[in-house]
Parts: structure tokens; C-alpha cells; sequence
């Protein structure tokens, strides 16, 4: 029986030192899935702060600078006179621009067409400017003082800022027609916009005819309507005209003149109305 007790015990020694090493190396174990884990829960903290800070100096902190502001389309005025213009909106940040106010503030402008701003997050604002584009120039006088100003298709007038109103042959000079003062800015009658409209058809053309035509007088009628006399920019003779103003009756207007200078006559008036040509000759009428 003794033998079988030593046997006993001999096995039970074994499993002890068994026991002993296994749970010595599972310790080991989970002292190095802590470090591992410690070690990427540090990582992934740092990963958000520095995330965190990209966005704030990305996005939040552009939010309260002064916006990045592209002006476009603009030749009468400089992106400086433009950012002038929308002073009043005391606006320092991208925050606070208020793209409606300030559409209202440049489209008040009377050179201004329309335009269209754009706020792009964080701190980006886009104005995009489409200016009036001048099909006539007339004159206006105020407080004793004479000056021109131009004339775009719709019949808008706005202030020649470039001083380039007689530098461009193509435009057309008239005279006599009426100004109106409009909500918008100044406008001419609407009776004269069907002239305008033909003024700027002519000047699409890829021939300059108003090279040859000085001036266009606008005479008005007893009966509401109106007339036109036009002079030459090579003579001093005046021609009168119905109020269809188109590129066949500048071309009659400059044969006829050939003709009448071909003559032995003092003419100082030629009338195309109605269908027929008559001229007058040192005040006195004739027929050609």
C-alpha cells in the first residue's frame, strides 16, 4: 500500500508545476493585451484632439475671420470699390455677410445689371457682376451743369465712369429724349425704348453706321408721338425720318446725301417721311 501511496503523490506534484507555469504565462499574457490596449485607446485620443484641431482652424475658426471675398465680371469697377460699396453692411465675418442686403446694395448701382453672390463654406464669397452695357449716349443737366451719361438696351441710364462715351464711335448721340426718375435708378420714357431696341439692333451689326450719323434728334409730335432727325456726321444737313430707325434707312439716308452733294445747291434739309424725298434749299422747299 505504501507503494501505491508514493505513486500518488508523485502525480499530484506533476500537476502542481503544470498548474504553476500555465497560469504564470496567462499572466504574462493579459499584462501585455493591457499595454496593447492602453496603447491604441492613448492613440486613438490623440487622433481626435488632432482631428479636433484640424477642424477648427479648417472650418470654426474661418468662420469668424474676415471672408475671402472673388469679385468677377467687373470693368467699370475694381474689386476695392466693389468691397467699399458693401461697407454700410458691417459685416466682419462670414457669419454675418448677408447675401440678400448685399445684392440690394450693388444692384442699386445704376451701371450694375445683376448681380450673383455666393457664400461658400467655411469663408469663401463669390460676386459675380454682369455691368450695363451702353447702346447710346445722351445728355443731362443738372444744377447748371450739362454731361453725359449712356443709355443700355432696356432703356437704363447710368454715369459714364470710364469716360468712354465718345471714345467708342459706335454709339450713337440723341438728343431730346426725356428722362424719367424710377425706383431703380433713371430710365428714358418707355414710349423710346422701341428706338433704343433698333439702336441696339443697328450697332450688332458688323457694319459701324453710326459713324456716319452725328447725332439723333428726337422731335416729338402734337399727338403723343415722335419723329427723328438725324445728322450727318460728314455734312451739315439734316435729315428727317419716321421712327423706324434701321439699317435700310441709314443706307437711303447716306445714298441720298450722295446725291444731293453731287448737286449745285446750297441744301439745308432733306425729309424722307412719308414714303418720298423732299429737300429744302436755302429755306425754300423743293422736290428732288
Amino acid at each position: 500500500m505504501s507503494d501505491i501511496g508514493l505513486m500518488v503523490d508523485n502525480d499530484f506534484d506533476y500537476d502542481e508545476d503544470f498548474s504553476y507555469e500555465s497560469m504564470h504565462h496567462e499572466k504574462k499574457t493579459d499584462s501585455g493585451d493591457k499595454k496593447i490596449k492602453i496603447l491604441k485607446i492613448v492613440f486613438f485620443i490623440l487622433c481626435l484632439l488632432l482631428a479636433g484641431e484640424l477642424v477648427v482652424y479648417k472650418y470654426v475658426m474661418p468662420l469668424f475671420a474676415s471672408p475671402k471675398v472673388t469679385v468677377s465680371g467687373n470693368k467699370m469697377f475694381t474689386a476695392d470699390e466693389i468691397a467699399m460699396k458693401l461697407i454700410p453692411m458691417n459685416s466682419s465675418t462670414w457669419l454675418d455677410f448677408n447675401v440678400d442686403e448685399a445684392v440690394s446694395i450693388l444692384s442699386s448701382e445704376p451701371s450694375i445689371e445683376s448681380v450673383v453672390i455666393e457664400k461658400k463654406f467655411p469663408d469663401k464669397i463669390y460676386i459675380e457682376i454682369t455691368e450695363r452695357k451702353p447702346v447710346a449716349v445722351t445728355f443731362i443737366v443738372e444744377n447748371d451743369t450739362t454731361y453725359p451719361v449712356e443709355i443700355d438696351k432696356s432703356g437704363a441710364i447710368f454715369t459714364d465712369r470710364n469716360g468712354s462715351a465718345f471714345a467708342n464711335n459706335k454709339l450713337p448721340i440723341i438728343s431730346g429724349i426725356p428722362v424719367e426718375y424710377m425706383a431703380g435708378g433713371r430710365r428714358i420714357n418707355s414710349k423710346y425704348r422701341p428706338l433704343i431696341e433698333q439702336i441696339n439692333r443697328i450697332s450688332n451689326l458688323d457694319q459701324n453706321y453710326f459713324a456716319s450719323v452725328a447725332e439723333i434728334c428726337v422731335i416729338p409730335k402734337d399727338s403723343g408721338n415722335y419723329e427723328l432727325a438725324l445728322i450727318p456726321a460728314q455734312s451739315k444737313i439734316k435729315v428727317l425720318t419716321d421712327r423706324s430707325l434701321n439699317e435700310e434707312a441709314i443706307k437711303y439716308m447716306m445714298l441720298v446725301l450722295d446725291v444731293v452733294k453731287g448737286l449745285e445747291t446750297d441744301v439745308s434739309e432733306i425729309d424722307m417721311r412719308y414714303g418720298s424725298v423732299s429737300f429744302k434749299i436755302n429755306n425754300v422747299p423743293g422736290e428732288e
